[in-house]
């Protein structure tokens, strides 16, 4: 034990092998345990390399990776979908330079990830030269990112150019208004899935939001709408409501008038996601105490202000947590879409299973697919936890 400036005694931190000894090997049956669990993971680890590096038939993911991604979608249209990849990538860096701060070992993660994608993809300078173009387009919103910061308006102005790139990137999509239009059918793959996906998440929060404050309101009308909508989606599965959208409701259209598969199957999505949202807001509704809106009234405040610069932001603050939580579940829940025919991330594994020289590989697709789905929910809940940290400072 020494003594620092102050005066106050500091306790040197123990050595590696002192806190083994106090952790891991204090007693025979602490000692035992160890043993055990280190035996358990040398088995369970072991084995897994020796499948994954050994008898894994990885061909079956890189002969078809063009299919997980884009499924069917034309090959002379693919530079629309790079494209919109190098217009995220691009707001992805900017976000990074604006809102984070640089991290050496998430900028060494991205590069390691780049060239190793690069390395073990298939033979196909088409899809290497998108990664690099990806990591690129993310090194260069980097730097515009951080000189950006200085400007006062500059995350405002962000938080707009995401959500002007959602339109944009369905009209390149679809097509229409001056490009050639690409049929649904087509929309297959991890492209199907984001889109689902990302419609779902964009519409349903705006809706959540309303029904949360329409089940506060005190106007007994809206009030009753918005409890018995809550209250019936919620009773709901969320394949039943997949199945109306698909089946039922161009029962009600007018005549002549068709909404796709992939509209119906969106629509679906956020109709149920917005009931769930909308009770996620309403716990943060509940945690703000009545005095802020009692001090905003006596400042002169209206409600619709009241709500929208007071109450609102602190009760979505509370309830990012719960929000980021639903928006995991909806893209995961993504893939029950084929099960009313629609070809995603899912779908596009049963199509490669039933090729004859793949068929029974069932361990390699699915872990792939496990892990695209993986990494994205990851980086929803990383986003969320860092969006926590920068409201608590």
């Amino acid at each position: 034990m020494t003594q620092n400036l102050t005066g106050q005694p500091t306790i040197a931190a123990p050595s590696p092998w002192q806190w083994m000894r106090k952790n891991l090997f204090s007693n025979w049956v602490n000692s035992l345990l160890t043993i055990f669990c280190l035996w358990l993971l040398y088995q369970v680890v072991g084995g897994a390399l020796i499948w994954a590096t050994t008898i894994a038939q990885w061909s079956v993911v890189s002969s078809n990776l063009r299919l997980f991604l884009v499924g069917l979608y034309p090959v002379t249209e693919f530079w629309r979908l790079w494209g919109i990849l190098a217009l995220v990538g691009t707001l992805a860096g900017i976000s990074w330079g604006v809102w984070g701060r640089f991290s050496r070992s998430v900028a060494i993660a991205i590069g390691a990830l780049s060239v190793t994608l690069t390395i073990l993809l298939p033979v196909d300078l088409l899809f290497r030269g998108l990664t690099l173009a990806i990591s690129g387009t993310i090194a260069i919103g980097f730097v515009i990112g951080q000189q950006s910061k200085r400007f006062t308006q500059s995350s405002l102005l962000l938080a707009i150019a995401w959500f002007a790139s959602f339109p944009i990137s369905l009209w390149l999509v679809g097509g229409n208004l001056g490009l050639s239009a690409v049929d649904v059918n087509m929309w297959n793959g991890l492209v199907l899935t984001l889109i689902v996906a990302i419609s779902g998440i964009t519409f349903s929060f705006p809706l959540g939001v309303l029904l949360a404050l329409g089940r506060q309101s005190t106007l007994p009308l809206i009030k009753l709408f918005c409890i018995l909508y809550i209250e019936i989606v919620r009773g709901l599965p969320l394949i039943g409501i997949l199945f109306m959208a698909q089946v039922m409701l161009p029962l009600f259209l007018p005549a002549g008038l068709e909404i796709d598969r992939v509209l119906r199957a969106i629509a679906a999505f956020v109709l149920f996601s917005a009931a769930y949202l909308a009770e996620n807001v309403r716990g943060g509704l509940q945690s703000i105490p009545k005095g802020q809106a009692e001090a905003a009234r006596a400042l002169g405040l209206g409600i619709p202000s009241t709500i929208a610069l007071i109450i609102l932001p602190q009760a979505l603050k509370a309830s990012i947590p719960a929000i980021v939580g639903q928006f995991i579940g909806l893209f995961k829940d993504t893939s029950l879409v084929a099960i009313v025919g629609l070809v995603d991330l899912m779908g596009i594994s049963r199509t490669v299973l039933s090729q004859p020289e793949f068929i029974g590989r069932y361990a390699e697709v699915y872990l792939f697919v496990a892990l695209i789905y993986w990494i994205f929910c990851f980086s929803l809940s990383q986003a969320s936890q860092k969006l926590e940290k920068k409201f608590q400072n």
